[in-house]
């Protein structure tokens, strides 16, 4: 069995190749989301605590969410679910696809493995090395919350930029475009929204009195002629 080790903080990923099963003893019957020792592995992963985030059985068929399987099973799934894409069929469509369960057995050819905890050692090519982020968020507040900013310090200064090469020998450092990101030319325009909001407020409530102060007046017109 192949285990696909991913580190989030350091961004990098190897696949791990395990020929003695023996070895992945403490994974069988586990679930997804399962949080598990690594020492059975080797002694090199001991003091690691992996997360199961997946995988796929030998034809290919991913691990779902939800599924108290150990084996394949035909469910009817929505567009966008794991095993039927959004660009396939109809708009509220539904077909029965093939899944696997999401209880891990020795029919599985990849898991998937997530670091929770550190161990002891390095393992190379997972915790050694920091991958640099080639995107981040484009939200301002999660923008400060990445960088733990306050609300007076400039976002834009902190957005995440990546070399895109755009002619021969030429390359250019772009970014993403803050969204939700309050300038003083966005407060001057909520200002002046608000402000003829107002206006057109005042400019309704003095035509309903206008109108009703000469309703008024035809009305007694009419009772003094009448």
């Amino acid at each position: 069995m192949k285990l696909k080790i991913s580190d989030p903080s350091t961004g990098m990923t190897k696949m791990v190749v395990v020929e003695d099963e023996n070895r992945l003893r403490s994974f069988m019957d586990r679930r997804i989301s399962d949080e598990v020792e690594g020492d059975s592995i080797g002694d090199e992963y001991k003091g690691y605590v992996f997360k199961i985030t997946g995988g796929q059985d030998k034809s290919g068929f991913a691990m779902k969410q939800g599924v108290a399987a150990a084996t394949r099973v035909r469910l009817l799934l929505a567009r966008g679910s794991l095993g039927f894409q959004v660009w396939r069929g109809r708009e509220g469509e539904r077909r029965r696809k093939s899944v696997r369960g999401c209880i891990v057995g020795s029919d599985l050819s990849v898991l998937c493995l997530t670091v929770v905890k550190k161990g002891e050692s390095e393992l190379p090519g997972i915790t050694d090395t920091v991958k640099p982020r080639t995107h981040g968020p484009k939200r301002a507040s999660k923008i400060r919350k990445l960088f733990n900013l306050s609300k007076e310090d400039d976002v834009r200064k902190y957005v995440i930029k990546r070399e895109k090469k755009v002619a021969k020998g030429k390359t250019v450092l772009k970014g993403i475009r803050v969204q939700r990101l309050i300038t003083p030319d966005r407060l001057r325009r909520k200002r002046r929204v608000a402000k003829r909001s107002e206006e057109r407020k005042r400019a309704s409530k003095a035509a309903k009195a206008q109108y009703n102060s000469a309703f008024a007046k035809k009305s007694e017109k009419k009772e003094t002629t009448h």
